[in-house]
C-alpha cells in the first residue's frame, strides 16, 4: 500500500529510535486499520529484519528492539478489539527455543501473532529441554508445540523433542510446529527433524497452528 516507508521504519528500529518507529506504525494503523498495517507494513519489516538477524548483520540489541516494537504494536492491536479472529479462542500453544538455541526474536514475533489470533501462549523461553516442552503441553492441554531454532546445529536438536513425543505416545495428539530461518532456507529439514509443519513467516504462524490443532487427535 502506498505510504508505507519500510526502509525508514527499518532504519528507526536499527538505530533504536523506538518512539519514531512506533509513531510510524501508529499513524499507519490510524489511517488504514491494524489489519492492513500489520500485513503490509509491520510484517514485511519484521521479515527483512529477521533475514538480517539470520545472517548476523544486526546485533542482539537491534533484534531486541525489533521484537519489543512488534510486541507493543501487536498487544495494542489486541487491546483495540479490531482483530475479528479474537472472537474465537484457539486454545493453548506452547512455544520455546529448542535446547541450546538462544535466538528469541522469531519466537517472540510468533507469540505476538498467535495472541492476536486468539491463542493463549505459554512461552517457555530459550534453551528448552524436550521434556519441558512436553510436560508444559500436557499440563495445559495444548495441542500444538512450537519449537524455534535459528541455526542448523540447534535445529537438529528438534529430533530429541520428536523422540520425546514418540516415546510418550503423544505424536498424534500433540502436533509439532517448527520455525526459524534455517527451516526457510532448507524446507526438507522440517521432515528431517520430525516436524509436523512450518510457516514461512511469523504472520503466517496462526494459520499453521490452526491447521495442526485440527489435525491433532483427541
Amino acid at each position: 500500500m502506498e505510504g508505507y516507508d519500510i526502509e525508514s521504519l527499518i532504519k528507526d528500529i536499527l538505530d533504536a529510535r523506538m518512539d519514531d518507529a512506533l509513531e510510524r506504525l501508529n499513524q499507519a494503523s490510524f489511517r488504514d486499520g491494524y489489519a492492513a498495517m500489520i500485513h503490509d507494513f509491520l510484517d514485511p519489516t519484521l521479515q527483512r529484519i529477521g533475514s538480517m538477524w539470520s545472517i548476523g548483520t544486526i546485533s542482539l540489541a537491534q533484534g531486541y528492539v525489533a521484537g519489543k516494537i512488534a510486541e507493543l504494536v501487536l498487544n495494542k492491536a489486541i487491546e483495540s478489539g479490531e482483530a475479528s479472529a479474537l472472537a474465537e479462542e484457539q486454545g493453548v500453544a506452547v512455544l520455546g527455543n529448542i535446547e541450546d538455541d538462544f535466538h528469541a526474536l522469531g519466537r517472540k514475533m510468533v507469540a505476538s501473532f498467535l495472541r492476536l489470533d486468539g491463542w493463549k501462549v505459554e512461552d517457555l523461553g530459550n534453551d528448552v529441554l524436550p521434556r519441558a516442552f512436553v510436560d508444559a503441553a500436557l499440563r495445559l492441554n495444548a495441542r500444538v508445540i512450537g519449537a524455534s531454532a535459528m541455526m542448523l546445529s540447534t535445529a537438529l536438536n528438534v529430533r530429541a523433542l520428536r523422540a520425546e513425543l514418540d516415546s510418550r505416545g503423544l505424536s498424534g495428539s500433540i502436533q509439532l510446529a517448527v520455525g526459524g530461518a534455517v527451516f526457510r532456507m532448507r524446507p526438507g529439514l522440517v521432515d528431517e527433524v520430525g516436524g509436523d509443519g512450518s510457516a514461512p513467516s511469523a504472520m503466517e504462524a496462526p494459520a499453521l497452528f490452526r491447521a495442526l490443532k485440527e489435525r491433532a487427535k483427541p
